[in-house]
């Protein structure tokens, strides 16, 4: 991939970018230094033989399968502590009120859970307990009881999954559900219906010499900045790339990717082309994109006859559209449908990558459709340099609905229906049940309404993570037994219950015996070995956590949900998820398979009963905006999932109470930078400053997870049940 320096590709000719504002990559590999010390070997152990635990690229320690060249990035660097920390001091938690009000970031310093901790109904805080006390109170707590179990994506290797959805299931419940739910499951629903299956269906290579790369509501600079480097190499190689976004983000212009020499010394401009759109006008935009297609000739005749369905219905949908509606709706104009259209039309190959900025809304299954209505018109699926790409931001996710540990699916995915409960049931020797189960977001309105006894967290925050965190702390309260697995503490363990509260210290893949897997966006399963080191207290792997808590609440199949080790998991893993084929050989540093090969339906035939991609019909979203209102999404700054890791993010300086506004919104209101408002939907308010920013007007974006404070826990999209992470808002000056 060496090529010779092209200044064209250069972002800034000062050396470093002195003087602009970027995030200082090298003096973050300062900070991660000396967050480590003390335990600075085990940490590069960790980053020389590890699979990373950040985002879902995939990583065998610091290189991959796409380039030859080191690869590291801040996320990962800013895991370390978490992974090399000591114990807690848990004379701490014998009254919590000390620890009242205290952000997130404050409690993870305190260190690891080193034990499992027991507070009672009206106790100020918490005792340590045996674990044969621990799971005699949980068993007690959940035998007979109506209760759900949600796991976080926060490292959670394939072994985990598969032997906690399955310990679940034979205590008689599909309420299982884990971090995909809030992030990509419109994605898992709409690549289902049009394509037959819920991946990625190209491979990273294939961002590298690609004519065309698209990000839809997707910010890898922020969210994978690993990915970055892969941007540098394809804009070496001549692939342009376009974003619709709703916000022009400073890192997809300009990137300095710190361990490249090139573009560290002169950074790497990112977007070729970009389209504001309105957050929420993504189907108008892309409607009105794909309406050119067919008005220009450009669609991929060949392939839509041969190799799809629905594309009459499709045209006469879009036909019914008119372009005042669409542009109404998108915030952009019609010339902006066909500058994108052209790009598309005119590139033979083409990746379409999306990410919470095309999900997280009541129609995000739709938002999706109509990407994949964009791909499969131009033939751009199951050939090289070509593809449909939901980038995962976290190493958990992937795996976490394909280990069937979703309350909507079985392992492999497959729906949950009679016919496929039978199938484990006949496989695993107890019935499991055959209706879905409850999704994370239904399982916090049981709780609110008392229909649901008992919770399971391993890792998460609802208070954090979900809409209306007052509404999820109410819920939390009402439980009779919440149980929180976990390697650190949390602000939803503080919450006092109406029963009793169980702390469970677990191990963060690093530490577990037999090593573990984790499945990267791009289909990869890695093996990550057990890596030598300090170990915390009586920390147990999850995996064993959840089979005990069920063989102790049912004794009578103990010997039906319990393991052995992570080897025996992943033989398990092979036998019940057909296309994770090879998992079980996986066994040394490095190894691993890529279900599917580089590319998904290479050989013609997709995996629909007729083997065709599916177009949909996707009518447009009735979104009013009433005058003087505002469209507030809510964002990630210098944070790994909800966890924030600087007050102010490097790329645009905007502190945690930002309220990124339009210069033409600031000046209509004349709001300063700095001007402190407050934005109120409904009853709810927040409070931050102004900062301007390239944004759409007549939208704002807020820092997630402050700004849940706006969000209606009731929005979710019908049938992924995905929060909205979006509100309408008024702007008040304070």
């Amino acid at each position: 991939m060496s090529k010779p320096l092209d200044p064209r590709n250069w972002a800034s000719w000062r050396p470093f970018g002195i003087g602009l504002r970027k995030p200082n990559n090298y003096l973050e590999l300062w900070k991660a230094f000396k967050s480590v010390k003390g335990n600075r070997r085990y940490a590069w152990r960790i980053l020389n033989q590890g699979t990373c635990d950040g985002c879902a690229l995939g990583t065998q320690g610091m290189r991959d399968w796409t380039m030859d060249e080191i690869h590291l990035c801040n996320i990962r660097l800013r895991l370390l502590p978490l992974n090399t920390m000591p114990a807690l001091d848990t004379s701490l938690l014998g009254d919590v009120s000390g620890l009242a009000g205290k952000k997130s970031a404050e409690l993870r310093e305190l260190g690891r859970l080193p034990y499992p901790m027991l507070r009672r109904r009206g106790e100020p805080g918490f005792t340590r307990i045996s674990w044969d006390e621990a799971l005699r109170v949980a068993a007690d707590g959940l035998r007979d009881a109506r209760f759900g179990a949600y796991l976080t994506s926060r490292g959670m290797p394939n072994e985990n999954y598969y032997a906690a959805q399955k310990a679940v299931r034979a205590l008689g419940t599909n309420s299982i559900d884990n971090a995909a739910r809030i992030c990509h499951s419109p994605s898992t629903v709409a690549l289902k219906q049009t394509i037959g299956a819920a991946a990625t269906t190209c491979s990273y290579a294939d961002w590298i010499g690609s004519d065309l790369i698209v990000f839809i509501g997707s910010n890898p600079s922020n969210n994978q900045p690993v990915a970055m480097k892969y941007l540098y190499h394809a804009k070496k190689a001549g692939t342009r790339i376009a974003m619709v976004n709703a916000y022009r983000e400073p890192g997809m212009d300009k990137y300095w990717v710190p361990s490249n020499a090139e573009s560290a010394l002169f950074g790497t401009k990112i977007t070729d082309a970009f389209f504001g759109v309105n957050v929420g006008g993504d189907i108008g935009f892309l409607n009105g994109v794909l309406k050119h297609l067919i008005e220009n000739g450009w669609v991929d005749k060949e392939f839509v006859d041969r190799r799809t369905s629905g594309f009459e219905e499709l045209r006469a949908e879009l036909a019914g559209q008119s372009w005042e509606e669409l542009e109404a709706l998108s915030g952009a104009s019609r010339d902006d449908m066909y500058r994108l259209a052209r790009l598309l039309g005119e590139a033979k190959s083409a990746v379409l990558v999306w990410s919470m900025g095309i999900t997280q809304h009541t129609y995000g299954e739709d938002n999706v459709r109509s990407i994949v209505n964009l791909a499969l018109a131009r033939g751009f699926v199951g050939r090289d340099k070509c593809g449909l790409m939901p980038i995962r931001g976290h190493s958990g996710v992937q795996g976490g609905a394909e280990m069937g540990a979703y309350a909507t699916g079985l392992p492999g995915g497959l729906p949950i229906t009679p016919e496929n409960a039978t199938k484990f049931t006949d496989m695993w020797g107890f019935e499991v049940p055959d209706t879905p189960g409850l999704t994370a977001t239904d399982m916090i309105d049981a709780a609110h309404t008392g229909d649901l006894d008992a919770l399971v967290s391993s890792g998460g925050n609802f208070l954090e993570v979900l809409p209306d965190p007052a509404y999820c702390r109410e819920a939390l309260s009402r439980l009779r037994l919440r149980v929180h697995i976990d390697i650190v503490l949390s602000s939803q363990m503080l919450v006092p219950g109406e029963g009793d509260v169980l702390l469970l210290p677990a191990q963060t893949r690093y530490e577990m015996v037999g090593g573990v897997t984790e499945t990267s966006t791009e289909r990869r399963v890695i093996f990550s070995p057990e890596v030598e080191g300090p170990r915390i207290g009586e920390a147990w792997p999850e995996w064993k956590i959840f089979t005990e808590l069920a063989a102790r609440t049912r004794p009578e199949i103990s010997a039906k949900v319990g393991f052995t080790g992570t080897p025996q998991i992943r033989a398990e893993i092979e036998q019940a998820v057909p296309f994770y084929q090879g998992i079980a050989g996986l066994r040394r540093f490095g190894d691993n398979v890529q279900y599917g090969g580089r590319h998904l339906f290479a050989d013609g035939r997709f995996q629909t009963p007729d083997g065709l991609g599916r177009f949909s019909a996707v009518r447009l979203p009735a979104l009013e905006r009433p005058d003087g209102t505002f469209m507030v999404a809510t964002r990630r700054g210098k944070q790994f999932n909800s966890m924030v890791h600087e007050r102010r993010d490097g790329f645009n300086g905007a502190p945690r109470e930002a309220v990124l506004m339009s210069e033409y919104d600031a000046d209509r209101l004349g709001l300063p930078d700095g001007a402190p408002v407050e934005l109120r939907s409904g009853e709810r308010a927040y409070r931050g400053k102004v900062l301007r920013a390239p944004l759409m007007p007549g939208n704002l974006q807020i820092h997630w997870p402050e700004g849940n404070v706006l969000l209606d826990e009731a929005r979710r999209s019908p049938d992924a049940r995905i929060p909205d992470y979006n509100a309408l808002v008024t702007v008040r000056p304070l």
